[in-house]
């Protein structure tokens, strides 16, 4: 037994197989599966994942048929000659211990091409395409054809298959009225609904035989109206068990919900409350889902009795060793899941290769290889921002001598304004992972020193790089040194007292962010769930249809704050595709009034003064925070170059000022550790 997490890495028996500790790697499509040479890059991607200890592995979806496609020419598993290029991703998972499932995935109605198909004629509100009904022969054609991927999965070498019955692909559109307003023997009575996941079970296991894992994910939280209630789901629960899953795995949330479920503001674990209402009824295991991102977080769930097993998903694109850290007691060196979804989800849905914020290594496992420097030399980084933190600490894992310098007292740059944000406090693990991690790796870190050129080119450095990140631009109008005037660093490094009353010049990721922390009231951590159900109008219960309470009361807020833009169109547009509308909610929530297509003509006493659809206007309001984007800090760098320093690199914000991007500032200051 496990000193520290005895749950968490206690096997699991079921029967025919025996799963070696009781943490699954959930299905997460990443874009590798359709590049030319995919199968290899997902088999490589796995097996890093397999190697760092995880119990299970779930694939991305696959489609069973091209209706199914998500998209055109997506993944799907439909031949014996496509089950043979999978062997080398099972074959790479099985040489390192590792078990792994293939997800059966049908799109349905979010499909996004024309042969989209669904229970009825319904189109979804985020697929341009209306779905064709399916005929009863296209019912039991598709249900063959499930069983038809079971079958080739088990011939690809899979050990099991997840059934993608959740998140409001096409097995969600049958069993839910929302979405099913059939008149025949596949849709009106509950019974009827439920018969197409049932009768797929069935085909699935009568084609694969006992000894191969079957797992259901069941839709247990809607958030959508006309969705299941509780008693519903307990009962297909118990009728999957009858049908032949071996386990069922826990869905939150259609995709066309407009409730947060994965983001960095849901609190950790926030849905384990619905998995444990169904365990109590049901004798197979059960797995839960859901911002869990700590092993601390995962025992707590299994020990509570929640769950048999927990799923997560992003954390090993966060960190592939996450469960052998754990087991080794070194938790503190896990690169731990954010929830920002900007490289993974954002990626994926414009049709890029998937990656992570933390660890842009995730999915580039065969073109990022961490490799021994040729040689070893010595580099100097200035600046301990996210860009900074990531080449100093890449480049002395290489075998570099690296000193990192810093004007402040603490490393973090730009991640020290990100973590007092509300909902962004992740931002703090991810300081705790590179403070360990520049201990680590024996970098010498120089806190509280201003790097000068001349002591930089006459100290003997071979590389110089500048991560000396932003500074907040400075709009020109009249009134810019009004006292009502703060900027958003000094708001969010001082805090000072502000008024009741607050117009924000900026309806950017800062602008937004500033919102929150100027609308939201701190939350104790042992509130914040029962906060966020209040806040988005959860049924935790799950006694209204799909868990979503719409007349829920608005959140109270002690300011009225004005978000401002100069560019005419949709405020917040350019904000993360699928986190931008959690943001523009949670403002619009607390009463902000958002303008677009503003001209700043003042401040004075009275307040701003703008022109908002050719009408003079003047915002009476107490302060007014300045968040109008940023400017590079390159002054070092280009001394250095004057005084013709060999080897001077410039990365992160520095490098490019555009909005604030950790992102694309931890993957530049990667790379260039990785090229010195």
């Amino acid at each position: 037994m496990h000193p520290t997490y005895p749950n968490l890495f206690q096997p699991l028996d079921l029967g025919f197989t025996r799963i070696k500790n009781r943490v699954l790697m959930g299905s997460m499509h990443t874009g590798l599966e359709e590049l030319e040479d995919g199968y290899a890059k997902v088999a490589a991607y796995f097996a890093e994942r397999a190697a760092g200890g995880v119990g299970l592995i779930v694939t991305g979806g696959y489609a069973p048929n091209r209706a199914g496609w998500v998209s055109p020419f997506s993944a799907k598993l439909t031949s014996s000659r496509e089950a043979r290029r999978h062997r080398v991703i099972t074959d790479a998972v099985h040489e390192r211990d590792g078990k792994i499932l293939l997800q059966i995935l049908h799109a349905g109605r979010y499909g996004y091409h024309p042969l989209a198909v669904a229970p009825s004629r319904i189109k979804s509100p985020i697929s341009p395409f209306a779905p064709w009904k399916l005929t009863k022969f296209g019912i039991r054609k598709t249900i063959m054809d499930f069983a038809s991927c079971a079958k080739y999965a088990k011939l690809a070498g899979y050990d099991g298959v997840e059934v993608m019955g959740s998140e409001g692909y096409l097995i969600n559109e049958f069993i839910a009225p929302r979405t099913n307003k059939r008149r025949d023997g596949w849709g009106g009575s509950f019974e009827n609904r439920i018969r197409f996941p049932l009768a797929i079970l069935q085909a699935i296991r009568e084609t694969v035989g006992e000894d191969f894992m079957v797992v259901y994910r069941l839709s247990m939280l809607d958030l959508v109206e006309g969705g299941s209630t509780r008693d519903e789901v307990i009962e297909l629960a118990q009728q999957v068990e009858r049908s032949g899953a071996n386990m069922i795995n826990t869905g939150i949330g259609w995709h066309e919900a407009r409730v947060p479920t994965i983001v960095t503001s849901v609190p950790r674990a926030a849905f384990v409350e619905i998995t444990k209402q169904v365990k109590a009824h049901i004798q197979i295991p059960i797995i839960t889902a859901n911002r869990i991102n700590t092993p601390e977080v995962a025992e707590s769930v299994l020990a509570s009795g929640a769950a048999d097993m927990v799923s997560m998903a992003r954390p090993f694109l966060a960190d592939p060793h996450f469960v052998n850290k754990a087991r080794l007691n070194q938790s503190e060196m896990i690169n731990t899941c954010i929830g920002c979804n900007q490289a993974c989800l954002d990626h994926v849905f414009v049709g890029r290769t998937a990656s992570c914020l933390v660890n842009p290594y995730a999915c580039r496992e065969t073109e990022w290889l961490l490799e021994e420097a040729k040689k070893p030399a010595s580099v100097a980084v200035i600046g301990a921002g996210p860009a900074g933190l990531a080449c100093a600490t890449t480049a002395a894992a290489r075998g570099h001598q690296v000193v990192l310098f810093d004007r402040e007292g603490e490393i973090g740059g730009q991640f020290n304004m990100a973590k007092k944000i509300p909902g962004k406090e992740e931002f703090y693990e991810t300081l705790r992972y590179f403070r360990h991690k520049i201990d680590e790796v024996g970098v010498e870190l120089r806190l509280n020193e201003v790097a000068t050129s001349d002591m930089l080119s006459e100290s003997g450095f071979e590389h110089v790089v500048i991560a000396t990140g932003v500074h907040p631009r400075r709009p020109h109008f009249r009134g810019m040194d009004h006292p009502k005037v703060i900027f958003y660093k000094d708001l969010l490094t001082k805090e000072p007292e502000l008024g009741s009353k607050i117009a924000i010049i900026g309806a950017g990721g800062i602008g937004f962010d500033v919102a929150e922390f100027l609308l939201q009231e701190t939350v104790p951590e042992d509130q914040r769930k029962d906060h966020f159900y209040r806040e988005w109008g959860i049924d935790i219960s799950v006694k209204v249809p799909g868990g979503l309470i719409t007349d829920a009361p608005a959140p109270a807020s002690k300011r009225k704050i004005f978000l401002l833009q100069r560019r005419e169109g949709k405020i917040g547009a350019r904000l993360g595709k699928t986190t931008g509308w959690v943001h523009r909610s949670s403002v619009k929530k607390y009463g902000t009034e958002m303008l677009s297509g503003v001209e700043y003509r003042a401040i004075d006493d009275r307040g701003l003064h703008i022109i908002h659809r050719q009408q003079e206007r003047c915002l009476e309001v107490d302060h007014v925070v300045v968040c109008a984007g940023q400017e590079s800090n390159r002054q070092l760098y280009d001394e250095l170059v004057k005084k013709r320093c060999a080897s001077v690199h410039l990365i992160g914000g520095a490098k490019k000022a555009a909005e604030l991007d950790a992102k694309l500032a931890i993957e530049n200051g990667t790379e260039i550790g990785l090229r010195l």
